[in-house]
């Protein structure tokens, strides 16, 4: 019996934010169900809806309604599980302003030196004061797509399940491309004391860079899986365990009382050789402190399609987003001019 569309969605969702490692990504009452059996079944209800052109030109405004309504529930979710540490993330409807309200305590009046990163006219990211108790954060569309050839789509080999993954994908990397930059283009505007470069790690000035974040709270180390391998002790191992954790991970989750949080790292291409995110950047930010990323959605996702000359189809989706970083004077970077960007 086909799924009615309230229940395609919801499998769908499921679907988009299951686990595809996980040896059982959905459980109802006793059953168990892996990322298989769910991507399966959601691959044969819309072969339902889809599996022929016919019934595609039929039902074309409801699987484009099934991946607005899948992406405006999952993105900002899969975002959150990446960067919800440190990044505020809101949803706001079409045409409200994305207005964040800081909390400025007394003791960050006193100390605390805030300005505002975010993007400006022709990507340029433009730093200055903040005055006031909130920030606005302008957003843009952004877009991702995939194509479908017709005749593999006739023929089974690519299907909708497909398409949603690939947009989901694409959607999810924009961000974390935004974030990246917002956050590089922070440094700037940081203090001198703040900053640390070095050709390498080196111990000591990683130490002093985690003494000034402390000074306004336990601070936690963000940064890529290729900074985190290089953070060892410079006299040699203090224990077997931490020998044996850096094998085992190939990097210390903890360094000296502070937690490591690795952020997922990838490509922009097939060729591997264009990082999405800059491995010699570290920040370090007080546990606590005001969320320095700042990510609002604004609106519904928006389906539609293109038809190509040779007849393939690209399923484009647009969706608002803005990102922008607050800097106070308790954030603190660490460049390893070592470790080669690639981006």
């Amino acid at each position: 019996m086909a799924l009615n569309k309230s229940e395609l969605v919801k499998l769908a969702k499921t679907v988009a934010s299951a686990n595809p490692t996980s040896q059982v990504a959905y459980s109802f009452g006793e059953e168990k169900f892996s990322y298989a059996d769910l991507n399966e079944t959601l691959r044969t209800e819309l072969r339902e809806l889809a599996g022929t052109y016919s019934l595609y030109r039929e039902n074309k405004n409801t699987i484009f309604s099934i991946i607005e309504e899948t992406i405006d529930d999952v993105l900002p979710k899969k975002v959150m599980e990446q960067y919800a540490s440190f990044a505020e993330i809101k949803t706001y409807a079409q045409g409200d302003k994305p207005v964040f309200t800081q909390r400025i305590t007394a003791s960050a009046k006193r100390r605390a030196k805030r300005f505002v990163t975010k993007v400006g006219l022709a990507g340029i990211y433009e730093v200055f004061k903040l005055d006031g108790k909130t920030l606005e954060v302008p957003t843009e569309a952004f877009g991702g797509a995939a194509q479908i050839g017709f005749e593999e789509f006739l023929d089974g080999r690519v299907d909708f399940a497909d398409v949603l993954d690939v947009i989901m994908e694409g959607l999810d990397e924009a961000i974390y491309i935004e974030i990246e930059k917002a956050l590089r283009a922070t440094v700037d505007s940081l203090q001198d004391t703040n900053k640390a470069s070095e050709t390498g790690f080196n111990e000591t000035a990683m130490d002093n860079l985690i003494a000034i974040a402390d000074s306004y709270g336990k601070s936690t180390i963000y940064c890529t899986y290729e900074f985190a391998a290089t953070m060892v002790p410079a006299q040699g191992w203090v224990s077997d365990d931490m020998r044996n954790q850096k094998w085992n991970n190939g990097y210390l989750a903890n360094y000296k009382g502070h937690n490591v949080i690795v952020l997922d790292q990838s490509f922009v291409d097939e060729t591997n050789t264009k990082k999405v995110i800059d491995p010699s950047y570290a920040y370090i930010i007080p546990v606590g402190a005001d969320k320095p990323v700042k990510i609002a959605f604004e609106g519904n996702t928006i389906v539609d399609e293109y038809v190509n000359k040779d007849r393939s189809r690209e399923v484009q989706v647009y969706k608002k987003l803005g990102v922008a970083t607050l800097v106070t004077n308790n954030i603190c970077v660490y460049v390893n001019e070592a470790l080669t960007p690639s981006i």
